[in-house]
């Protein structure tokens, strides 16, 4: 029986899926986050390994038994040496014969698509891009946060949303509506003290990510100034697309765009109406879907392309994993120590 290995390692958790070449998944287990980025190679490898000897144990393996590929999509992997760094690094677990490793947001596309000409935006906590072509070419951004240019997510947006409240309260900005929503989601009079608050620590500024669906309802509601920053999202995700798209040779041909992350999978109307439509000015033929699967789905389905099996296994990946609910094997730990 031939066995494959999944993993789909995020900026906030980690999937790991261990399955059949015949698409039969045996083991599904989530753990913190993998992203070097984060946690540091050693760090990621830490959390890795203790996954994969929880879902082994949860599949039934023996000690024993091989794992014929495990394919590796990391939030993190986004320079090329940091892509062989880790492969290196992983291949020299032995955790499989072969060894797949690449960013995460592969993993997504693959999950969205099977169409060879593709590019997947994903705008979760943050954003990234990647494109792939029939003939094997990939595009990609360097995405190392602000220092590379990049800009959005859910973090930015709850960012930009309580400067926008504040600069609203204070005249420093445009009246807006967020000013009340942001006080009032923080049980205070006024956003001032929302931000002495924080300043003071008697806030949790881990809590200023509560923001990013409030900024969608005011948006929705009609607020200009929240709009405008739901726009800004939007023109962003059509940038990446564009972009990618362009350097593929795509914008003109038949291709498909995932939208991914949880950002664009709530499909708020007012930013997932302006990305389609966007998307279908700047790219007439583009087919666009929305992730409804796991990303690591992708990762599943690409250790099975490697393994060459047939669609059949696909479909039945896919109907295993809808609904399927991973066990919570790795909790969050402090790596301080670790490496």
């Amino acid at each position: 029986m031939r066995l494959f290995l999944a993993v789909d390692g995020g900026n906030s958790k980690t999937d790991v899926v261990l399955g059949t070449a015949d698409g039969h998944v045996l083991g599904f287990v989530r753990g913190p986050t993998t992203s070097p980025h984060s946690i540091g190679l050693a760090g990621a490898l830490h959390v890795l390994d203790g996954l994969i000897t929880a879902v082994r144990a949860e599949a039934g393996l023996a000690p024993t038994d091989p794992i014929d590929v495990a394919a590796v999509y990391l939030a993190g992997a986004d320079l090329p040496v940091e892509v062989e760094r880790l492969h290196a690094a992983i291949s020299a677990r032995a955790w499989s014969r072969t060894t797949l490793v690449d960013n995460d947001c592969f993993a997504l596309m693959r999950a969205g698509t099977s169409l060879p000409d593709a590019v997947a935006v994903v705008c979760g906590a943050g954003t990234n891009c990647v494109g792939r072509s029939a003939d094997g070419r990939t595009a990609r951004f360097v995405a190392l946060g602000p220092i590379s240019g990049d800009w959005g997510g859910g973090h930015d947006l709850a960012e930009h949303t309580l400067r926008l409240a504040a600069r609203g309260e204070d005249g420093r900005g445009e009246p807006t509506a967020l000013s009340a929503a942001v006080a009032a989601h923080f049980d205070r009079a006024r956003v001032e003290q929302v931000s002495i608050g924080l300043h003071l620590g008697e806030i949790d500024p881990l809590r200023i990510r509560e923001l990013a669906p409030l900024l969608f309802a005011v948006a929705t509601a009609g607020d200009p100034v929240a709009d405008g920053l739901v726009r800004r999202q939007a023109e962003e995700i059509l940038a990446q697309h564009r972009v990618a798209a362009d350097r593929l040779g795509l914008l003109g041909v038949r291709h498909a765009l995932v939208l991914g992350g949880g950002v664009l999978r709530a499909r708020h109307p007012v930013l997932h109406d302006r990305v389609v439509a966007g998307a279908h000015a700047q790219a007439p033929l583009a087919e666009i879907g929305v992730l409804d699967a796991p990303p690591a789905v992708g990762a599943a389905l690409l250790a099975l392309d490697t393994l060459g099996c047939r669609p059949v296994a696909e479909e039945r990946l896919r109907a295993s994993m809808r609904g399927l609910v991973p066990t919570t094997a790795v909790p969050a730990v402090a790596l301080g120590n670790v490496g």
